[in-house]
């Protein structure tokens, strides 16, 4: 927790709502097609772990996307996301439909994203996040930045620290260390 200000931390633990990108945040931002035109995407299973963490300490996880893939609600389904928002080329539209359906308020939401069309919801919630692959322009409205990239553990990186800052984490991860 050392590397966190004291504001920074303050605002995790408010945080009732984990907001994540596709592309460049849960992936490396690479789209592969196949020959069939199925579209390839590489997860990182150590963000899915720490969504079902956060899941378990009782954080609502939603994903928002300007896309639509099946490939994100087949993960989304595996990793039983409360809700996925796609196609939102103007992701703010997306935000208080968020709030309402989790009966929060922006202070109690973190986003964690990487491009120029989450910087409205960025500037908005309680706790925004970018992983170092963002663009600068996105970097630059963010309360910190991680140090792991998009689709190498940034997710993961976000779950822990909330947990620990919000003191979930000995609860959630008790049974693993028995």
């Amino acid at each position: 927790m050392n590397d966190y200000s004291p504001d920074i931390i303050e605002r995790a633990k408010k945080i009732k709502v984990l907001v994540l990108d596709v592309d460049g945040v849960l992936t490396d931002g690479r789209m592969i097609y196949g020959t069939y035109g199925d579209e390839l995407k590489n997860f990182n299973v150590n963000d899915g772990l720490g969504i079902m963490l956060m899941k378990r300490a009782g954080v609502k996880c939603v994903i928002l996307t300007a896309k639509g893939s099946r490939v994100v609600r087949k993960r989304a389904k595996e990793l039983k996301v409360d809700k996925v928002y796609r196609d939102f080329h103007y992701k703010i539209e997306a935000l208080d439909k968020i709030k309402k359906k989790f009966k929060v308020d922006n202070n109690e939401i973190c986003f964690i994203g990487d491009d120029v069309i989450d910087i409205p919801v960025l500037k908005r919630i309680g706790l925004a996040i970018a992983p170092p692959n963002a663009m600068k322009e996105v970097k630059a409205v963010v309360h910190f930045i991680t140090k792991k990239s998009g689709g190498y553990g940034a997710v993961r990186e976000v779950c822990d620290f909330l947990l620990k800052a919000r003191g979930d984490w000995e609860k959630v991860t008790k049974r693993y260390f028995e």
